[in-house]
Formats: C-alpha cells, structure tokens, sequence
C-alpha cells in the first residue's frame, strides 16, 4: 500500500512540473530518493496554494489558468478579440499606453517578434544598432535582425551589467573612424532590467544620460523592457518614467502577468500603425488572443500596489531568514527580485528543498556551480500568511541540518 502511495505521488509530481523539470525545480536528487511516503504532520502540501522562488510570476497549471479565466470573466464577462481588433485586447492595449504614456501599443505574439519590428521600424534605412552585449536582441533571437529584417547589430558594454554613455560614444566613434561604407545608426537598444544579469536594473541617471545623447544626435531608442514592472518596483521608477526616454517599449505578458504568452509594444502612432502588416506579413496573425489579454489585463490591475507589498514582504523575509545561523541571503547591486542564497555546509540543500516542496509546496531551485541558489520573490508571497512560510523555512532548514 505504501509502494502504491509513493507511486502516486512521484506520478502527481510529474504531471504538475514535467519530468524535464526536475532539475531546474530541485537539487540534483533522483524522484526514487525523495521521501514521498514519510509521515508528515503539517496539512498536505497538495491544499496550500504554491510559493514560488524559482521565476517571476505565479505557477498556474493548466486547470488553474482555466479557473482563473472563469473566475474573471464572473466579475466582468471577457470580451474577445477578432485577429487583434477590439475585446480584452483593445482594452490592454489602451491601458498599457497610458501607462506607459505613449500614444497607442499594440498586442504581438512574442516579445522576439516585439523587439524585431520596433528595431526595424525605427532605423528605416539605417541598418546598424546598438545593443547591450548581454541583451536578448542579441543573444537570444536568433540573429533575426540579420537575417530577416536586414538590419546589423553592434554589441556594447561586453563583461559588464549595462553600458554607459562613454561605452556607446566610443562604439560609434570607432565605427565612424573606421567604416568607409556608413551605412548609418538607426537605433539604440536598452534592456531594464537584465535578463543575464539576474534581473539588475538600469541606473536612471544612465538612462538619462543615454536618452540625451541620443536624441541630440537623432538616434531612435527601443526599450526591452519584458520585466520593467519588476525593475519600477525595487528601484522606485514609474514606469512611465522609464518609457519617457525611449521611442517604443516592448512589455511581456506571461513574465509576470501571468499570461500563457504574448507581448505589447508602446510608442507613437506613427510607429504602432504599421505593426499589424508588418506581424501578418511575418506569419503571426492569429485569429483571437484575449485568453492571454485579458488574464494580463487583470493581473495588470493593481500590479504596482502589489508588487510594493511583495518587496515589503521579501525584505522582511530575507531580514528574518539571515538571523539563521547558516543561511546567507544577498540582495544584488541595483537587484530586482533575485537574491544570493548560499547555505552552509551543515544544511543539506537537497534535504530543504524536498522538505519545503513536500510538506509545504514551497519551490527551491537548485545551486549553480558556485553553490549559490537564485532565490526569486513574486506575488506568490502574497498568497500564503507571512509567518507559515517563515516558519516553513525554519523547519526546513533544521530538517535540512546534517
């Protein structure tokens, strides 16, 4: 009987993350050695709503997504869209452009497809543009700049978090001193926060600095700002203030918003009115997408209280986790919502994380080569009472203890 529980159990675990998940979620430590069938005095953890410290947004399976959208559509019954036009997706849009105090934004399948067509509608003729060495645009979309839209780009800022304004002076000094051929500098690129860089932002005085340049100098400014909530909350930045100094601003859906994909993009009219041809003509069209507009839509309601609330609620927790002998949290410079956490030797990593899953659904992710776990805060630390997950840790961790 015992055996058949275990089963079950290791089985419920792989439906809820997926087998190639594991190892992201977990220590190395194989399912067969997880003790799945220990006497656990704590309520299951299956009744406790999950506490994620692993990524940025809540950890919706499947039915509960589907429950959340019946759960809003209750409140205000969701209109749809039809290829993009009207519904929940008109309404996110015209909401994220206030936001962000541009004159429209229009809602794309991904945030890849966002940066390309901003980059591209930006430098008209120009084909060169600068982007952080570090960035998405230039490490992570598959060289689309290049290949599709015929523009060449110009990494700065390599080994460091973000470029300043004497890196990108220097960049287009060298390549005016040194191209016969000037094909000219269309745009410049800022990723905030950074990706790569465990979610640091952008110090605003370089932003600043940056945006003055530029604009002196006719330079069109993109932002990938895929977690630019994140980057507003920890630095005290509105949003629109951050979208003041660039032309368009791509925002991501699903990061923090709880969407199951998707993207916006902010600017002028001028710019956003040729998004549409530009997303058919490259095949993402698609015939309705409030399923994702509108469960950003609400989770895009009240994002800047709440996400005060949870840096509130993380630097408390950090405070109280770091008097434990053994346990050293480390908020990171210009840090958004990932902290160092490094265990001493004498507490099994492998040991708290099977505990907090097990017998509190609470998600660990595992150390790098350093030993360090990313230790990631977001709004699911406002789902559970404060002190159950505080005192979930503290027996964790003596659990945990060799």
């Amino acid at each position: 009987m015992k055996k058949t529980t275990d089963e079950n159990k290791r089985r419920d675990f792989l439906k809820k993350f997926g087998l190639s998940a594991v190892p992201f979620l977990l220590p190395a430590v194989s399912l067969n050695a997880m003790s799945f069938g220990e006497t656990i005095e704590e309520a299951p953890a299956e009744k406790k709503s999950p506490v994620n410290f692993i990524y940025d947004g809540l950890p919706l399976d499947p039915d509960e997504y589907l429950a959340k959208l019946q759960e809003i559509s209750k409140l205000k019954p969701i209109e749809p869209d039809f290829y993009g036009d009207g519904g929940a997706t008109k309404q996110l849009e015209e909401e994220f452009a206030k936001l962000t105090g541009k004159e429209k934004a229009i809602y794309l399948p991904s945030g890849t497809m966002a940066n390309q067509l901003a980059i591209k509608l930006l430098s008209g003729n120009n084909t060169k543009v600068i982007v952080p060495e570090n960035s998405h645009v230039y490490r992570d979309e598959a060289d689309a700049a290049q290949s599709v839209h015929g523009k060449r780009l110009i990494p700065v800022g390599e080994g460091k978090a973000y470029y300043e304004l004497a890196d990108l002076k220097n960049t287009i000094d060298y390549l005016n001193s040194n191209e016969v051929f000037k094909s000219g500098l269309g745009t410049v690129v800022i990723e905030n926060p950074i990706r790569r860089t465990d979610g640091t932002f952008v110090p605003i005085d370089t932003i600043k600095e940056i945006s003055n340049y530029c604009k002196t100098n006719n330079y069109k400014m993109h932002l990938d700002g895929a977690r630019i909530h994140l980057a507003a909350a920890f630095s005290g930045i509105s949003l629109s203030e951050y979208a003041s100094y660039f032309d368009t601003v791509y925002i991501s859906l699903y990061k923090y918003l709880n969407a199951t994909g998707g993207a916006i993009l902010c600017g002028d009219s001028k710019t956003i009115d040729l998004i549409s041809h530009q997303i058919k003509i490259l095949g993402g069209t698609v015939f309705q997408s409030w399923n994702n507009t509108a469960m950003a839509l609400h989770y895009l309601n009240g994002i800047d209280q709440r996400w005060s609330q949870v840096v509130k609620t993380a630097q408390k927790l950090v405070s109280h986790l770091n008097k434990i002998e053994g346990v050293s949290i480390v908020s990171l410079q210009n840090g958004t919502n990932i902290y160092d956490l490094k265990l001493s030797n004498g507490i099994g990593l492998r040991n708290l994380a099977v505990y907090l899953y097990e017998h509190h659904n609470i998600w660990l992710g595992r150390a790098n080569d350093k030993g360090i776990v990313k230790f990631t805060v977001n709004e699911s630390l406002l789902t559970r009472d404060y002190n159950e997950i505080l005192t979930a840790w503290k027996k964790g961790i003596e659990h945990a203890r060799k």
